[in-house]
């Protein structure tokens, strides 16, 4: 595997939905990966990065930005509410707006930073109660408050229940996305990016498959 079979891999499943080609973002989950890994991929020209971390984001990609116009960095995991200031200096997309404490406090950022981040409403379609996201019955009253508070966001985010099959939880997010007129879904990882976009994905999270196995030991 590597980045170019994914970037084959997206171009196919894009044919094959019948969908325009170039119409999936690929994210290239960077998290915890080593330098020269991630300074291969800038080198191949790639533009769109996630990181789950915003003080391992801080360390690293304000240098290669730097020498890499043009790159966009996504938020992917959980933004503590006291990490809004820094998550929307730092981030072109925020994929895990999950409550509204993060809200006021991304708000209020954006408000004094002049920065907006596109922002996307991570949806627990499982239900689970141990995982971060809005309730589906809960989402129009959250994306009502949003929408108070100044914010607009762009899309829907889930992760699928860990075993299950992941595309009745694909195909309620693209529901959920056009019951309230959002254009954007960031849905699929390296095991089923290509069953996502068979379901409208439009932003998939590939990391391990591009750059291979994570070393959490060197994590900081």
């Amino acid at each position: 595997m590597g980045l170019d079979d994914i970037r084959r891999r997206i171009s196919a499943a894009e044919q094959a939905a019948g969908r325009a080609a170039g119409s999936v973002t690929l994210i290239a989950v960077s998290k915890v990966q080593p330098a020269a890994r991630v300074e291969a991929v800038l080198a191949a020209g790639h533009t769109d990065f996630g990181e789950n971390y915003v003080q391992e984001a801080q360390g690293k990609w304000p240098g290669w930005r730097a020498s890499h116009p043009g790159v966009k960095v996504h938020m992917i995991g959980p933004v503590q509410s006291n990490k809004a200031k820094p998550a929307v200096q730092l981030f072109d997309a925020i994929h895990t707006l999950d409550r509204m404490t993060l809200a006021r406090k991304l708000a209020q950022q954006i408000d004094e930073q002049g920065r907006t981040p596109d922002l996307f409403v991570q949806v627990n379609t499982g239900d689970e109660p141990q995982k971060a996201g809005i309730l589906t019955d809960e989402l129009p009253g959250f994306l009502t408050s949003c929408h108070e508070l100044g914010l607009s966001p762009q899309g829907l985010m889930c992760i699928p229940p860990e075993g299950q099959d992941p595309l009745p939880h694909f195909r309620l997010l693209r529901q959920l996305a056009q019951d309230h007129g959002l254009p954007n879904l960031s849905m699929g990882m390296s095991a089923d990016f290509e069953a996502a976009i068979a379901e409208g994905a439009t932003h998939v999270r590939v990391g391990s498959a591009i750059f291979g196995a994570r070393d959490y030991g060197t994590a900081g």
